[in-house]
Formats: structure tokens, C-alpha cells, sequence
């Protein structure tokens, strides 16, 4: 039996891929920093992340990569190994990486990292499919301490429109594009089904959880001062997502499309859904 390899199967997309196709029947293999907590299902196994490792690749014949790196230096070695023995390879790149602008090219230090890989992949002989997705609906999360504590969001960039899509979605369409024909040398645009603000989705995680939340606007200067603070966002991160933000504000609002249905049969999730599976994370008290 081939056996697929899902790099980052402790993440929000890894590890969803690793499920889906464990539950496919596939032989699955994942790579994980900590191996021993990465409580995945019986029978998939779990290796860290070193392909040189013996036997990393052994019958690997597709993989899932993604790139959780601050940099694009691993990309070359980690390409170079998935050569020698994996046909196909799936990669899903930053939402900000712009195709058909070289990696020099690219707006922010992300996108020229996922540039970059994806270059590599391109060149290197394997079938590749590259999914660009949105905005993953997870990311609200980083307002969950806010929300769990009063009735506000304080943010900057509130009117900056994104296409926000489940994170299962995302994984739906990488198993289809690892196991089925047809999506070789293709990249796959993935976004939720609607198109909203930062404060339209603090609105929309309020109704959610049953009771009104409300935007408040930041200075980017508190913004910045803001997430600095917390240890979970490095100096480097932060003007890296500030800067993007910048540059969404300035640009036309991101229309939906209809990827995830075209690829899976199933229409994009809206953010209530998502919301609704997540209200305890925002302190709604189950009913």
C-alpha cells in the first residue's frame, strides 16, 4: 500500500488532512516536533520532521507540505529528499504569495518564502498542485481572550475585508488533490463562501455565541504595542501581519470563489458554522 506523508499533522490543517486520510483507509505518516503528544489516530504513524532520517520516505508515494518556517533555507534539502521517491506533492502556500511574481518579487518576507518553495516544486520533476488559501476562520482564535473577557475586540485594520474558510475545507480539498487525478500542475485559489470585514466577524462569532460583540479600532501603533506583548507573537511576526494588513487595506475587497465546491461537492463553510463549533473557545457556556 502507498503511503502519504502529512508534514505539520499537529496544525490546524495537518492534522485534518492526517484524519481524512486515515479515515480514507490510506497508510498515512506524519511528521510532528512531538511525536508523543501528537495524538493522532491509532495507525498513523508519526515520525518528526527529519527526512533523513532511516525509513522516513520508505513507500511515501504523495505528500501534504506545508511551511511553517521563517525562512526559505530548509526548502532546497527538504525538496531534494521528497524528489527521491514521492510522485506527487501537494502544497498549500501562503494566501499573500502572488502567482507569476518571481520570489524577489513578492510584497512581504511570507510570500517570497512560499514563492520560493513553490518554485522548487515546480522545478523539481514531481506532480505538483499548489492551494493558496484565504484567510484560515482559526485565526480569530487570537481574539478568544478578548471576547472570553468582556464584550469587545480592539484591533486595527477593522474594515480590512478578508474571505475567511474552515480549516476543514482547506484539508477536504488537499486529500482530493492527493488522491485523485486531475489536479496535477494546477493552482487551487480556496476561500470561504463570503466575504467580510474584522469587525463583520467579530459580529458574526457574537451571534454565535449568543450575545453582541462590538469592534474597537486601534491605532496600528497600539496594535503593534499590543501584540508585542504577548510571547506567542515574535517582533518579526507581527510587522510581517501589520504590513499585510496594510496592504489588504489598500487593495480591492478579495472576491469568494467556489473552489472547495468545484473540487470537493461540498460549498465552502460559512464562519457562523465555524463559530458555533467553536463557542467554547469564546466562553459560550454549552447549552
Amino acid at each position: 500500500m502507498s503511503t502519504y506523508l502529512v508534514f505539520g499533522a499537529t496544525g490546524n490543517v495537518g492534522r485534518r488532512v492526517a484524519e481524512r486520510l486515515a479515515r480514507h483507509g490510506a497508510a498515512v505518516r506524519a511528521t510532528s516536533r512531538t511525536p508523543d503528544s501528537a495524538k493522532l489516530p491509532p495507525g498513523v504513524e508519526v515520525i518528526t520532521p527529519d527526512l533523513a532520517a532511516p525509513g522516513a520516505l520508505d513507500g511515501v508515494e504523495a505528500a501534504f507540505l506545508m511551511w511553517p518556517f521563517h525562512s526559505a533555507r530548509p526548502a532546497g534539502p527538504i525538496v531534494a529528499a521528497l524528489q527521491r521517491t514521492v510522485r506527487r506533492v501537494v502544497f498549500m502556500t501562503g494566501g499573500d504569495a502572488r502567482p507569476g511574481l518571481a520570489p524577489d518579487e513578492q510584497p512581504t518576507p511570507p510570500a517570497r518564502w512560499h514563492a520560493t518553495v513553490e518554485r522548487l516544486i515546480e522545478l523539481s520533476g514531481m506532480e505538483w498542485t499548489v492551494l493558496s488559501p484565504s484567510t484560515f476562520m482559526a485565526n480569530t482564535l487570537w481574539w478568544s481572550e478578548q471576547i472570553r473577557a468582556g464584550d469587545t475586540v480592539g484591533g486595527a485594520f477593522g474594515s480590512v475585508a478578508m474571505t475567511p474558510i474552515h480549516e476543514d475545507d482547506i484539508a477536504a480539498a488537499a486529500v482530493h488533490a492527493l488522491t485523485e487525478p486531475g489536479h496535477a500542475g494546477r493552482r487551487h485559489t480556496l476561500t470561504g463562501p463570503e466575504t467580510l470585514t474584522q469587525a463583520e466577524q467579530v459580529r458574526v462569532i457574537g451571534e454565535a455565541i449568543g450575545r453582541p460583540l462590538r469592534w474597537q479600532e486601534l491605532t496600528p501603533a497600539d496594535e503593534r504595542a499590543r501584540l508585542l506583548a504577548d510571547p506567542d507573537f515574535p517582533a518579526g511576526f507581527v510587522e510581517d501581519l501589520l504590513a499585510g494588513y496594510a496592504a489588504m487595506a489598500a487593495a480591492p475587497p478579495p472576491v469568494p470563489t467556489h473552489t472547495v465546491h468545484d473540487i470537493t461537492g461540498a460549498p465552502a463553510t460559512p464562519l457562523s458554522v465555524w463559530a458555533a463549533e467553536h463557542a467554547a473557545d469564546f466562553g459560550a457556556v454549552p447549552r
